[in-house]
């Protein structure tokens, strides 16, 4: 084991309030992998070594380990050891990032089929979502997300019309390039830069409906897990997107950690 990775995992650990001391242990092994200070396929150090150098009981560290099994950080040898996972689960919607880079998968991208580009007023629903009064003009991308050939999303994004300002910049109209193959979030962080928000994912559920069934080949009273995400441009809001999710798409990951 590297020694940065033996210092930071040296260090004994305390629970926070209200929180089990095995979730204390478990947020210091799983960053330590996150970070690469534990790289993927190499060995961690035994149930013993952990709890004698972060001053738990050997207890609360098999019980912190049979937690990072489970989330597919680690994976255990009989006989040998514990290792660090080959392939570390895949990061998911805690993170601003276009809709094809969730729901895409290694070997298996999402690929995006535009189905319209419009400009159009502002819905009561949209407005606030992108900083501007209903009625003002805004655009939407609508696009349907397939994976191996299965239409597993439908995606409706919005941005205002109205010229907008970037940092210290002037005001100017978004002169978004449309190819057909992206979302309007990949488009626009191509342009500008990956937006930095702060943003905001909300989960429900729903049924699909009527028109957005066909486009997803279900029953319009199929269920529908509906992500709607909105992210900030500065101090304002900037960019709205709602998109629904077949149970086609498989699981999402949403990663969490005590904060210390």
């Amino acid at each position: 084991m590297h020694q940065d990775a033996a210092r930071f995992l040296s260090q004994p650990v305390a629970a926070q309030p209200g929180a089990p001391l095995r979730v204390a242990v478990y947020s210091r092994v799983a960053e330590a992998i996150r970070n690469g200070l534990l790289t993927p396929g190499s060995m961690i150090p035994t149930e013993t070594e952990l709890g004698t150098d972060m001053k738990v009981s050997r207890t609360v560290v098999r019980e912190a380990l049979m937690l990072l099994e489970e989330d597919g950080l680690i994976r255990a040898r009989r006989g040998v050891g514990r290792f660090v996972s080959d392939t570390l689960p895949r990061i998911g919607i805690e993170r601003i990032q276009p809709f094809e880079e969730v729901l895409g998968s290694p070997g298996q991208p999402a690929e995006v089929k535009r189905t319209q580009v419009v400009r159009q007023a502002a819905s009561e629903f949209v407005a606030p979502g992108i900083g501007v009064e209903p009625g003002t003009d805004c655009w939407l991308w609508e696009s349907v997300l397939i994976r191996a050939g299965e239409a597993i999303a439908h995606l409706q994004e919005n941005v205002t019309a109205q010229p907008v300002s970037f940092g210290k910049g002037p005001a100017a109209p978004l002169e978004i390039e449309d190819d057909g193959g992206s979302t309007l979030l990949a488009a626009l962080n191509k342009q500008l830069g990956r937006l930095a928000g702060p943003g905001e994912c909300q989960i429900s559920l729903s049924q699909v409906g009527p028109s957005r069934a066909k486009l997803l080949d279900l029953r319009p009273s199929d269920p529908v897990l509906v992500l709607t995400q909105y992210v900030w441009n500065g101090n304002r809001p900037f960019y709205l997107a709602k998109c629904l999710v077949s149970a086609k798409a498989g699981h999402l990951s949403v990663m969490q950690q005590f904060q210390s």
